[in-house]
Parts: structure tokens; C-alpha cells; sequence
């Protein structure tokens, strides 16, 4: 691997992961200098160690970052299971924690935090479908609750992350498999969470939003919808979600399928990287992890 390679690798990877230079540094414990000269290309051998903190501070391995460069971005890539297309949850599966929005509206306006999710819950499915606009859902939310505004998009955008590691997970499978977007998410929030890198800004191959499609998983029609934006057959795509209902629908519908489980979003992950063949399952078939995951053989993991 080149130097000028390397900076090129590495600066993409930091805008993929959201990452200013300055913050870059600060997470690496770099100074500014150094960086900026081995994303020129200026170091010829920049110290392993560095490159080392660099990884750690990216979320990845350090072998995945050095050997990423000579990587081809080849979409026609299978899995040892015969999988092409790989689709992505959202919420819960790329990013966490949003329910904490909940227990800060009920802290701001001093109403008991259940009754918060239930107003929540009662309208999720009309503002997901696109039925309700995010000011439509506002105000609805404010009524029920009788109090005199809710800025819902604020409140979540501040509560919300990234769900460690998946960011890795979703970049290395943009340059190996085709990928998508598969969620039910409101008016407008993907486009902010693409925008402020708490999901990767990628060129995905299908976007499927349930709030521009009027549809909503587990329907059979979005799930029949972005298949037929694939252009493949079932057996060539794979749900990756962490909801047992859209896993079980998709299964019915021939996709091999990954149950994401959010509260253990480090085994989670590992299990997806084994799915995806980014990492060598150690005595334990593939395959397993890849179709009716949630059935007996994923159960038997947890």
C-alpha cells in the first residue's frame, strides 16, 4: 500500500464515520499535523501505531483498514450463502437508544414518561406510513399530552446514535454486496440522520422509506416492493432487522434474514460480520447465522 493510498483510505473512512480532522485527532490522540500529512500522502511510513489509533478511533480493525485499499467494489459478490443484496434496518438495528426522547419530553414537560410512549405508539404507524407530517404528529402528541408544543424531530435527533459498530458493517458491505435501506421511519429523519453521519451518507444501491411509500413493515407489499427494486431473486437478499414480525415476513417471503438484537449490539454485530463473510466463523457453519435467524439455530446462540 501506497502512502497517497493510505491518506486517500483514511480520509474517506473518517468522512464516512462523520469525523472532522480536529475530531479525528482528538479520538486518536493525534495532533492535527500528523494527519493532515498522511491524508496528503506526505508520510511515506507513517508509524504502525499510529495508524493503529487511528483504526481504534474509526471503529475498525486495523488489518481491515490496510488491506481495504486494494479492496475491488464488486456488486456481483456472494456470500458463501448466495447472498447479493443486503438490506439494513434503522432504528435498532443502525442506530439506538432513540426511546431515551421519551423519558427527556416527560422530564421538559413533567408528564409521566408512559403516558409520552403510548401518545407516541398511537400515532408511530400514520406518521411512518407519511399519513401524518412531522407537524401533523406535533401537534396531535402536544394535544393528547395538553401541553403547548413538541418539536418530536428535536428531541429524537438529540437522542439518538449510532448503534456501535454497524457503521463498519454497512461501509465494507457498500464496496462488496449491493445494500439498501428497509425501514419505517418518519417524514424526513433519514435524510437527517444520512446528513449528520449518524448513519454512513452512502450511495445505496434501493432506499425503500416507509413514509415516501405509504407502506409499512411487516406488509407483505413493502417487503414485495423492495424486492422487486432489487431486480433478484428472494434467495439473493437479506433483512438484517430487529423486529422478530418483519424477520418472520421476510423469511415467508424466501430472504435469508438476520434477527438484530439491539441489547447486545456487540454479539449482534459479530454475528452480521460472520453472515456477510467480513470475519471466519471458528467452528461453526455460516450458514447458520444467514437464514431463519431468530429460529432455532440463532436461538441457540443468544
Amino acid at each position: 500500500m501506497d502512502e497517497k493510498g493510505l491518506g486517500k483510505r483514511l480520509q474517506e473512512m473518517r468522512k464516512t464515520a462523520g469525523y472532522t480532522q480536529q475530531q479525528l485527532c482528538q479520538a486518536a490522540n493525534l495532533s492535527f499535523s500528523t494527519l493532515t500529512k498522511i491524508e496528503r500522502g506526505a508520510i511515506k511510513a507513517p508509524s504502525i501505531f499510529t495508524i493503529a489509533s487511528i483504526a481504534k478511533a474509526l471503529n475498525m480493525g486495523l488489518d481491515q483498514l490496510l488491506g481495504a485499499t486494494n479492496q475491488t467494489n464488486s456488486k456481483t459478490k456472494e456470500t458463501r450463502s448466495g447472498v447479493k443484496f443486503i438490506f439494513f434496518d434503522v432504528n435498532g438495528c443502525l442506530v439506538r437508544f432513540y426511546h431515551r426522547a421519551f423519558a427527556q419530553i416527560a422530564r421538559d414537560y413533567g408528564v409521566p414518561p408512559d403516558l409520552v410512549e403510548m401518545a407516541f405508539l398511537h400515532y408511530n404507524s400514520d406518521a411512518c406510513r407519511g399519513i401524518l407530517s412531522l407537524n401533523d404528529l406535533n401537534s396531535v402528541i402536544a394535544k393528547r399530552l395538553n401541553i403547548p408544543s413538541l418539536d418530536w424531530q428535536k428531541y429524537y435527533l438529540s437522542a439518538v446514535e449510532s448503534m456501535p459498530g454497524m457503521s463498519e458493517v454497512v461501509t465494507w458491505s457498500s464496496q462488496n454486496y449491493q445494500i439498501g435501506l428497509l425501514t419505517n421511519i418518519m417524514p424526513g429523519l433519514l435524510n437527517e440522520l444520512k446528513k449528520s453521519k449518524i448513519i454512513p451518507d452512502l450511495d445505496y444501491d434501493v432506499i425503500i422509506d416507509s413514509s415516501e411509500t405509504g407502506l409499512i413493515k411487516p406488509e407483505p407489499a413493502i417487503f414485495e416492493l423492495a424486492q422487486a427494486k432489487t431486480g433478484l431473486p428472494p434467495d439473493k437478499v437479506m433483512l438484517v432487522d430487529d423486529t422478530r414480525e418483519n424477520i418472520a415476513q421476510a423469511e415467508s417471503m424466501g430472504w435469508h434474514v438476520m434477527w438484530f438484537d439491539y441489547a447486545r449490539p456487540d454479539e449482534s454485530v459479530e454475528l452480521v460480520k460472520m453472515a456477510l463473510d467480513m470475519i471466519t466463523a471458528t467452528g461453526v457453519e455460516k450458514n447458520a447465522f444467514s437464514r431463519q435467524a431468530g429460529s432455532q439455530e440463532f436461538a441457540q446462540i443468544r
